[in-house]
């Protein structure tokens, strides 16, 4: 798949970050910096709306999911609360970070600190056509734990 070219406005909060950016070749998401003004303490258990100061203009036809860092979670306890979070193609707004500490100790959010990964994907729109049965499948009505653990 070719790259699209994805229109990205700066926020006050983000004049002196660097833009969004892959870190190497091969990564999936752009990494997310923190654009608070001064550093956001996160106790154990609590969570913070935490903004990143840009926005971007998706095609229609495309999303972008905000992802947690994995190195925060091992590392922290830090994660994202609505994983993933949307970006639909209509939002102009400024892209902000819910994050929560599930860890022990206390975590600290400097301005810069990558945060969050954002996935730039195309989707399909559904036509949903009510019916009274299903398709029959291998696993059939299976809910939770059904093929396994």
């Amino acid at each position: 798949m070719s790259p699209i070219e994805l229109p990205i406005r700066r926020f006050p909060a983000g004049k002196d970050l660097p833009l969004p950016s892959y870190v190497t070749p091969g990564s999936a998401g752009l990494d997310l910096r923190a654009a608070v003004g001064e550093q956001v303490w996160l106790q154990p258990g609590a969570r913070a709306l935490i903004p990143t100061g840009f926005g971007i203009a998706l095609p229609q036809g495309y999303e972008a999911q905000v992802r947690p860092r994995s190195g925060l979670a091992v590392g922290q306890g830090l994660t994202l609360l609505n994983s993933p979070g949307t970006v639909d193609s209509d939002y102009r707004g400024e892209i902000k970070v819910v994050m929560i500490n599930l860890g022990e100790s206390p975590a600290i959010i400097r301005r810069g600190d990558r945060i969050a990964q954002l996935i730039v994907s195309e989707v399909a729109a559904a036509c949903l056509v009510e019916t009274e049965t299903l398709p029959p499948s291998s696993r059939g009505e299976g809910g939770f734990g059904h093929t396994g653990i």
